[in-house]
């Protein structure tokens, strides 16, 4: 991981705006985000309205000043725990870039953060046929929810 870097995105400056939009876009265009570049209208809209949510945070990776990985993250809140937690919702490193630690480092500095706000957890949904994100996330200690039956994650789009 010579040369990487992993910090706390600042949205207002400019560098690390399109920093995280390149990133998130690039992400898109993967086959495991969908496989499609961001629309032109999201593209427009991201950074502003990342802005204005108040619990966004997002972690970018450098290889020198190339943007090369991202973890766009949510705070939340664990009522069992009565406690704040961490939705890392999107993370993604460049092909040109995986496999060399870059997506661990990210979610080692999303897990700093948490550690520091008093969070009881970090949260993320994964695609099941994602082997090479599960490895990751398998190493970095997560676990599929241990209840009685499996958890799914649902969604209804509006």
């Amino acid at each position: 991981m010579q040369n990487i870097r992993i910090i706390e995105a600042d949205l207002e400056q400019s560098t690390h705006q399109q920093a995280t939009l390149n990133m998130v876009d690039a992400y898109s265009r993967d086959a495991m985000g969908g496989g499609e570049p961001l629309a032109a209208n999201v593209r427009a809209t991201l950074i502003d309205a990342l802005r204005a949510h108040p619990t966004t945070m997002v972690f970018l990776a450098f290889d020198g000043d190339l943007p090369v990985g991202v973890a766009v993250c949510f705070r939340a809140f664990s009522t069992f725990a009565a406690r704040p937690l961490i939705n890392i919702h999107d993370l993604h490193v460049l092909a040109s870039h995986q496999g060399r630690g870059i997506g661990q480092a990210l979610i080692r500095a999303v897990e700093d953060k948490a550690r520091s706000l008093g969070c009881c957890k970090l949260s993320l949904e994964v695609l099941e046929n994602n082997h090479r994100a599960r490895k990751t996330y398998a190493a970095a200690g997560f676990s599929s929810y241990s209840g009685e039956s499996p958890t799914l994650y649902l969604t209804k789009n509006l």
